[in-house]
């Protein structure tokens, strides 16, 4: 029976410890009730740290206590709460990802309590683990994670969701770390995101950082697609729409109205935290009394900051700055009845929340960096009569789907004042027109609507890998390839050169053959049964020098150049090369404009190469010039090949799949092979008869029948058929 593990820092619950005697209260966050509904079923079970040092000896119990509730802990020390939670999770990657680069400290003891940890969530899960089950592992705490299970457990399903923003890749490469963090990440099968910039984010740090190619939002990973996507969590939104006519919220509803009579309330609830912007709100907020004197009286900023991490210098200090600008704000502005901000440095129960967020005219939420941001969620869905006004800041991931809502910068503190006084002044069906798509959209893409769509998607790409891996040639495929080809009499074998039997090189001229695959060749083509050609887009003068004292026959140039062991060089009649000087010149202007690139010019094409080229700026060029010379090309009689880092224009007449069929007419062959890793090989592919045996390096799609990942499990399965 296959089962859900979930994975994250803390668990549900929340420990209290009284005299020795421990007590367990299940913990009401967002995380905790959309997953409900996957921990408590079944054998399913959630894994993670209790949130407090628990006695040794109380350790066993507590363990019991929790497996009845599907739940399973991971005890830390005090040290490794120091250092791991408080350290690398709070001091290097929460700044570097809220984009307040400037506040983090890359010690390295931080990171090996961060491995060390990581390493213990692991043997967690592998005590637990078996085939078949699904491992949902959550949030920045635990990065490494997916990447140390998936050594261990390699075809096991894994989902990651990221739960605070992922930066872009100038922050992120600040990092020490930053290699061993992506690698950690890529265990995943399904990474997921709040919003598109944030996966786009993360894909760009991959592809620049690791040598993974990425085409769209799929990674390859040793041949296991690993997608990145958006999922913009939602919040439980029943619970906050019944909250609105719970007896508890009515009655302090009820004070409410009697405490603030004549006064408009704007609200505003954060947990303290420098990413959430509260200082420049109150900013905002002083200048909008100062612009708009006739509120003074009218209107009251109810503010609650709930207590975080305030033995933490940083954390301290902000309290201290939050403290002072209060004081002065309402030093300032009070009068006789009024002070224009009631301030709140605690946490407050769901039912007094919820009398807030239906009392209030305007939900002020300005966070400098926020991943999403549940409480503009929790408003929307408490606003039951349609009434009320958001202003959210374009830095949350809440404001990519609340479009509705006033949209600031929180950095804009004019800009927030003015947002204040149009949502004060909102006639209520501009409210109500505003707030219906939103609670619309709130309601749709709820929490137990995110936790579907992750793990249906986690399913999806399962399949998708089971797939590709079909064709994969296995062990077993090979042996099955090799009796054919014991088999096969006469034998036919067509072989690419670069990236099929080398690897690439940044410089061309140092692709030459080495002792092994000399002595493969020779291998090869010394069985009188084997007719070998080697076929590549390479010119004629570079083959005949590494490969003419072979017994092979060589076409080069994808087929503009051809010959047969022992005899001279043919060139394909009819070609010319005359439009080489219309296109040479553009040529030039992009290898002018392109550091690092440059042109190879053979008999009949003309390459341009950008293997050397910045990442991101040669792939943006060659668009550029894909572009460009489709208008020259198309009625002259030119093709244009885009390969690995090269675009190539060549005559029409030239193609390897023309060349392979008119080397092997009038010739019978019981077997025939051709292995190729290029644009240029699928001609082949495509030309060969359908009892051939295809194979294409990389695993890109293809017209081949099979593929192998590199050149050095080409030469590993040439190598099984001569054995």
């Amino acid at each position: 029976m296959s089962k859900t593990i979930i994975v994250s820092n803390r668990l549900p619950v929340k420990i209290t410890e009284k005299e020795g005697e421990y007590l367990l209260n299940p913990s009401e966050g967002g995380l905790a009730t959309g997953l409900g509904s996957i921990y408590r079923q079944g054998y399913n079970i959630w894994i993670g740290w209790p949130g407090i040092e628990v006695h040794e000896d109380a350790q066993p119990g507590i363990r019991e206590q929790l497996g009845e509730m599907n739940l399973m802990p991971v005890y830390l020390t005090q040290e490794e709460i120091n250092n791991y939670y408080e350290g690398f999770s709070n001091e290097v990657l929460w700044p570097v990802f809220h984009y307040m680069a400037v506040y983090a400290r890359y010690d390295q003891v931080y990171w090996d309590f961060y491995y060390q940890v990581n390493s213990k969530f692991r043997d967690a899960i592998l005590e637990v683990a078996e085939p078949g089950d699904v491992i949902w592992i959550h949030d920045y705490q635990l990065l490494l994670l997916p990447g140390m299970v998936r050594t261990s457990l390699p075809d096991v399903a894994i989902g990651y969701f990221q739960h605070i923003p992922f930066p872009s890749f100038e922050l992120f490469r600040l990092i020490p770390w930053r290699a061993e963090i992506l690698e950690g990440m890529l265990g995943a099968d399904l990474l997921g995101f709040h919003t598109f910039d944030d996966s786009h984010h993360f894909l760009n740090a991959v592809t620049r950082l690791l040598p993974v190619n990425a085409s769209s939002n799929v990674v390859l990973v040793n041949d296991r697609a690993v997608v990145a996507e958006t999922f913009p969590m939602g919040i439980d939104n029943n619970k906050f729409e019944l909250l609105s006519s719970d007896p508890e919220v009515l009655k302090q509803l009820e004070s409410l109205r009697e405490n603030f009579q004549h006064t408009h309330m704007v609200l505003s609830i954060d947990r303290l935290d420098y990413s959430k912007g509260i200082i420049q709100r109150l900013d905002a907020f002083e200048l909008f009394l100062q612009l708009y004197p006739e509120y003074i009286e009218k209107v009251v900023l109810y503010m609650i900051v709930v207590p975080s991490r305030d033995t933490v210098p940083k954390y301290k200090e902000l309290k201290e700055t939050i403290d002072r600008i209060v004081g002065g704000i309402n030093a300032r502005f009070r009068t006789m009845n009024w002070h224009p901000i009631n301030y709140f440095y605690r946490s407050f129960p769901v039912e007094t929340l919820s009398a807030l967020y239906n009392f209030a005219d305007v939900g002020l939420v300005t966070p400098m960096r926020d991943g999403m941001n549940l409480v503009s969620k929790e408003y929307i869905a408490s606003r039951i009569n349609n009434t009320g006004v958001l202003i959210l800041s374009e830095m949350a991931g809440a404001s990519k789907e609340l479009i509705d809502a006033l949209i600031v910068n929180p950095n804009n503190i004019g800009a927030i004042a003015r947002a204040l006084y149009e949502a004060l002044n909102m006639p209520e069906e501009e409210q109500a027109r505003r707030m219906k798509p939103m609670r619309q959209v709130v309601s749709k893409f709820n929490i137990a609507h995110w936790v579907k769509l992750f793990m249906a998607r986690l399913q999806e790409v399962k399949l998708m890998q089971q797939s590709m891996l079909a064709r994969r040639m296995s062990l077993d495929m090979q042996k099955h390839v090799s009796r054919d080809y014991k088999a096969g009499g006469k034998r036919a074998i067509f072989l690419d050169y670069d990236g099929t039997l080398v690897g690439f090189n940044a410089d061309m001229d140092a692709a030459s053959p080495d002792k092994d695959l000399y002595q493969l060749l020779k291998d090869l083509s010394d069985d009188p049964a084997n007719q070998v050609v080697m076929i590549s887009g390479r010119n004629h003068e570079t083959l005949e020098q590494w490969m003419g004292h072979l017994n092979l026959d060589l076409i080069a140039e994808h087929g503009a150049w051809q010959k047969k062991q022992g005899e001279e060089w043919q060139k394909l009649p009819g070609l010319t090369d005359q439009w080489k000087q219309d296109i040479l010149p553009i040529l030039e202007t992009f290898t002018d404009r392109t550091p690092g690139s440059f042109i190879e010019e053979k008999s009949f094409s003309l390459v341009w190469h950008y293997r050397k080229v910045e990442s991101g700026l040669g792939e943006l060029r060659a668009n550029e010039l894909m572009n460009t010379l489709r208008y020259f090309t198309s009625d002259i009689g030119l093709q244009l090949l885009p390969g690995d880092k090269v675009i190539e224009i060549k005559n029409v007449e030239i193609n390897k799949g023309k060349a392979t069929l008119s080397w092997i007419q009038d010739r019978e062959f019981g077997f025939k092979l051709a292995i190729g890793d290029d644009y240029t090989d699928e001609d082949i592919f495509k030309a060969l008869p359908q009892d051939a045996v295809t194979i294409k390096v990389g695993s890109q799609v293809s017209a081949a029948k099979y593929y192998l990942r590199n050149y050095l499990e080409v030469r590993s399965f040439l190598r099984s058929l001569i054995a």
